[in-house]
């Protein structure tokens, strides 16, 4: 009876760590592809070079070297947040 019970939590024990690791992996691949530059979003480094068109985010915080200019522009000192919407 208890060799059994075991072999049930073990089963159980290998495939929630198999379950664990299917999804642990690719996540950590997934942050490692983010521009650190752009903390609360996950945008990948250049190329390709990406402008606010080719984004879905609005008002976030940049922090230098902003690899895709999000923040600021030809006549716009940067202020720490990228593709700003108008007041």
């Amino acid at each position: 009876m208890r060799q059994v019970r075991w072999r049930r939590i073990s089963k159980f024990l290998l495939a929630a760590i198999a379950l664990a690791l299917m999804f642990a992996i690719p996540m950590r691949q997934a942050r490692s592809t983010c521009d650190p530059s752009y903390p609360t979003i996950c945008i990948a480094p250049p190329p390709p070079d990406l402008d606010c068109a080719d984004i879905a985010y609005r008002n976030f915080p940049v922090l230098p070297p902003d690899p895709h200019n999000f923040d600021g522009g030809p006549n716009r000192r940067p202020d720490g947040v990228g593709c700003e919407l108008p007041p």
